[in-house]
């Protein structure tokens, strides 16, 4: 397993995010895509990905290829 530097990650959530807690930060890190639980502020685990991924991900969301989220 490799780990992935996060000390100068830029968090950010989505602009449609209604401030309930039920979202997940997102983090750009170059050719990878950090997530993390809003509501455990840092201190939960972090999920990463390729960007490849995260962008696959996103289109399947889209799309509506996961049904109702």
């Amino acid at each position: 397993m490799k780990t992935v530097d996060l000390q100068n990650a830029q968090w950010f959530k989505s602009s449609y995010s209604n401030g309930n807690g039920n979202c997940i930060d997102v983090a750009h890190l170059g050719d990878k895509v950090a997530m993390r639980d809003s509501k455990q502020h840092g201190t939960g685990p972090i999920l990463t990905s390729t960007a490849e991924g995260w962008r696959s991900f996103i289109a399947g969301v889209v799309n509506g290829e996961f049904g109702e989220l």
